[in-house]
């Protein structure tokens, strides 16, 4: 029973969410809590609650200071370089940008956080995406693949999960699955360019000068309009002298454009402006002398994550509050900076308190233990000596359906304990757990992809039905490649 309720729940959590019938915050919170009464545990429902928001407050503590840390950075220029070099390498074409955004996400991903690297994939490409009307939900797609399939270092997680759980070494299980990896890698380059080839099509290649140069012939038309219509009104043709007109709008979350409302979508226009400015070499934020400063101060933020020398949610803090300190010394500069980044903040750490709740009534009633369970009791006996596989197949679906911590420390030793009975290595299992990876950074029980989607204002519904079948191929060409070199 708690097998099917399990299931239910979180296919009606995807449904909703997809149909947009429900916001994610509102699913993540009232779904779960529904089902909790289901399945006759609703007087829990407070314990289970409190549990998730304890294991989910440094997560949501690291996104908010990360989100202000990286927010200054970009503020004062540090990617600039970054930009201006993938610019000149993308020449605004969006086949160029498509395949740009999986490189930079790639190499970014390098520093083993999934938040880090979207909050400066999409801080650096978002500007490109929305002055040429390409696809958002393309770049989040392609960002979170990329991630997935890096995030198999031995310092991202999965991997350590995996050592730790098994008693084995994270390197004996990581090296050996470099080439899989690297063709996973490079598949997710060639769905990059697959894309990349639809939106050229779709939008044929321009000069960024010239998207510009017709932004800005664009306004002076609207504004001439605007005029206009508002006279007419005044003079009493409409009744309550309210003019109300349809702007388009060119790389939403479906790909597609869509009529939005004057009076609806100011405000959002109005923080596209702001994060636009990112273009702008004589934005007033810029700290041209403090630049390598902030270059080092970031190097060693890296370094120290990678080494875990303090929390990371504590070597964010103490990161933000220097940056801010710093390169904005005046109060009130730091107070308009922190108010800059005070959307995405809220957004992001939102969602996360939320995805507690979700996560913590999956694994307080036991429907993850039991949806897991019966998983596991299903695969058939001839199966045994293929078990290495059989894990690769089951990762996609349960490390999207279930945490990291779930799977590796709840799963993966069932797992290795029936494939050893069968002469399977227990290296092969935990390599072989690796493959859903690029899968499961899009699950909505990753806190990083509330980042991805809020920053590039895509709805987590559009990005879901978007990704969920390029990153279960990509996972599955990891797979192949992997029994093809006979590493799993």
């Amino acid at each position: 029973m708690l097998t099917i309720l399990g299931f239910t729940m979180i296919a009606t959590f995807l449904v909703l969410i997809m149909m947009k019938k429900m916001s994610p915050i509102a699913a993540l919170v009232l779904i779960p809590a529904l089902f909790c009464v289901f399945v006759g545990k609703g007087a829990h429902l407070g314990d289970y609650v409190i549990e998730g928001v304890g294991t989910l407050a440094p997560t949501a503590a690291m996104l908010m200071f990360a989100i202000v840390y990286f927010g200054v950075m970009i503020d004062v220029g540090l990617f600039d370089p970054v930009v201006r070099g993938i610019l000149k390498f993308c020449k605004a074409d969006p086949m160029r940008i498509v395949v740009g955004t999986a490189l930079l996400a790639a190499i970014v991903s390098l520093d083993g956080d999934g938040s880090t690297t979207f909050m400066i994939t999409v801080s650096a490409m978002y500007p490109l995406y929305k002055r040429l009307k390409m696809s958002l939900v393309v770049m989040t797609g392609v960002a979170a693949t990329a991630n997935g399939v890096m995030n198999t270092l031995p310092w991202g997680g999965p991997t350590a999960r995996a050592a730790t759980a098994l008693k084995l070494d994270a390197g004996d299980i990581f090296v050996p699955m470099i080439p899989a990896l690297a063709v996973g890698l490079v598949a997710v380059i060639g769905l990059a360019y697959v894309l990349g080839l639809r939106e050229r099509k779709r939008l044929g290649v321009l000069s960024l000068a010239d998207v510009l140069e017709k932004e800005k012939e664009n306004e002076n038309e609207e504004r001439e309009t605007e005029t206009v219509l508002v006279g007419a009104g005044a003079s009493g043709g409409s009744g309550d002298g309210k003019v109300r007109f349809t702007k388009t709008t060119g790389g939403s979350g479906a790909g597609t454009d869509a009529a939005v409302g004057s009076e609806g979508g100011s405000q959002d226009d109005d923080v596209d402006d702001v994060r636009l400015q990112g273009l702008d070499p004589n934005r007033a934020t810029l700290r041209p002398k403090l630049y390598w400063f902030n270059a080092l101060l970031t190097a060693v933020l890296l370094t120290a994550m990678i080494m875990e020398l303090l929390p990371i949610p504590v070597l964010f803090l103490l990161a933000a509050a220097l940056a801010l300190t710093v390169n904005f010394p005046n109060i009130p500069d730091q107070r308009e900076r922190l108010a800059a980044h005070a959307d995405n903040v809220l957004n992001v750490s939102g969602m996360v308190f939320a995805a507690a709740v979700f996560t913590g009534v999956l694994q307080g009633t036991g429907m993850v233990d039991s949806m897991a369970k019966w998983l596991v009791d299903g695969i058939p006996d001839g199966m045994g000596p293929h078990m290495a596989v059989v894990t690769g197949a089951l990762s996609l679906p349960l490390t999207y359906f279930m945490s990291n911590d779930g799977f590796y420390f709840g799963v993966l030793p069932v797992l290795a304990e029936a494939g050893a009975a069968h002469g399977v290595s227990p290296l092969e299992i935990a390599r072989a757990s690796l493959v859903g990876q690029p899968l499961h950074m899009s699950s909505p029980l990753v806190p990083a992809v509330y980042v991805l989607v809020g920053m590039a204002r895509v709805d987590f519904g559009d990005h879901t039905k978007f990704v969920v079948k390029w990153a279960a191929l990509t996972s599955l060409v990891v797979l192949g490649s992997g029994i093809l070199f006979g590493i799993i």
